[in-house]
């Protein structure tokens, strides 16, 4: 159904990709052209970037902002399931 949205959209818009699309399909081409140990390494590489660009206090951050994210999904799906 989303594929076919995705069509009427490019009919309107010039036969133009949408960004969403352009990127959905170099993903896919991506994932064709390359096994999990290139995966695995262009992860180790950003996240070594990563360390060298952050300090602590980001990592920090980011883990707190996980934490509540976390939080509010397992209150929100006990809620629901009460």
């Amino acid at each position: 159904m989303a594929d076919k949205n995705n069509n009427q959209n490019n009919n309107n818009n010039n036969n133009k990709m949408s960004y969403e699309e352009a990127g959905r399909k170099g993903g896919e081409k991506t994932a064709q052209n390359h096994d999990k140990e290139f995966f695995q390494e262009i992860g180790e590489k950003g996240g070594k970037a990563t360390k060298e660009n952050h300090d602590k206090e980001f990592y920090q951050e980011i883990g707190e902002k996980g934490g509540k994210a976390n939080r509010d999904n397992r209150d929100n799906n006990n809620s629901q399931n009460s």
